[in-house]
């Protein structure tokens, strides 16, 4: 039986409007200007309304060469749900304004007979705009290519736990039909978010908030999760898929694929110049194929 997760942040987030969402994202897709590659299998890119993160995340999602993948693992963090583990979707069917992404029951059936994930409830699926996010660039980059997604939700989980999914999944990384999409922002900065970390040697209050995401980036980069666990309990800083993406080095490091992350775009919600602002990072990252 068909059990359907409605795209619930449509008409909020991003718009309802089937002809003029495929327009924005073709847009941004274009002025991204990026070449398709069949060696990027994965991505790591923002989930803020597209109004802030769109562009941004159109470097990301630009890279994909459709062709040989039929599956998507979709990696995002809970915002409103509480779980020390990960989850997995009880829906068949993830629906966009641009079309239906089917789920890969399959996958999901073999995740869970290892006992290591929960379920989470359509409510907690349908409140959580992580994913959700990155589900119509999906659908735009898939056009014409049927594949299936597989849904993860990552809870508070520990250390021990983000190595335990990242040997988990590694299997899946060495198959090239699946890709991974990684849903994370960078810095919220400002008394809304009670952080205000600044270190004045930067000069402007946003200069040094972009000195420590790239800090963060460069360390993503070196694929070492133990130093990207280092540097977050350094700074603390509020990258929200910090677990996403400290289970993707995992992965990365588990696999015999070798896989390099590398950024390609940098954005902030708006530039801070004082206490009073608050701000919001993008980055977008591919992970490709390091022949």
């Amino acid at each position: 039986m068909e059990k359907v997760r409605r795209a619930s942040h449509a008409g909020s987030w991003y718009t309802d409007n089937s002809k003029r969402l495929a327009e924005e994202l073709d847009g941004w897709l274009r002025e991204a200007g990026l070449p398709k590659s069949p060696e990027v299998r994965g991505v790591i890119a923002p989930h803020a309304g597209y109004s802030y993160s769109g562009r941004a995340a159109a470097y990301a999602f630009g890279n994909i060469d459709p062709t040989s993948i039929s599956r998507v693992f979709l990696l995002g963090p809970s915002h409103h749900y509480y779980t020390p583990k990960c989850a997995l979707s009880t829906a068949t069917v993830y629906k966009t304004p641009i079309g239906d992404l089917p789920l890969d029951l399959e996958v999901i059936e073999e995740l869970k007979a290892t006992g290591k994930f929960e379920l989470m409830d359509i409510c907690v699926d349908e409140a959580e705009h992580s994913m959700e996010m990155h589900l119509p660039y999906l659908a735009k980059v898939f056009e014409g290519h049927l594949i299936k997604i597989v849904p993860i939700l990552v809870g508070a989980v520990n250390a021990e736990n983000e190595a335990m999914y990242g040997r988990l999944f590694a299997k899946y990384v060495d198959d090239p039909s699946n890709f991974f999409s990684v849903s994370s922002d960078f810095c919220h900065w400002g008394s809304r978010f009670n952080y205000m970390h600044y270190d004045k040697k930067h000069g402007v209050i946003h200069k040094s908030i972009e000195a420590l995401d790239k800090m963060g980036m460069d360390i993503i980069e070196t694929g070492d999760p133990d130093a990207f666990k280092k540097y977050l309990l350094e700074y603390d800083n509020t990258i929200c898929g910090r677990h996403p993406i400290s289970v993707f080095l995992h992965m990365l490091g588990n696999c015999s694929t070798k896989i390099k992350i590398k950024f390609l775009r940098y954005e902030q919600s708006s530039q801070c110049k004082t206490k009073r602002d608050s701000s919001v990072s993008y980055a977008s990252a591919a992970a490709k194929v390091d022949a």
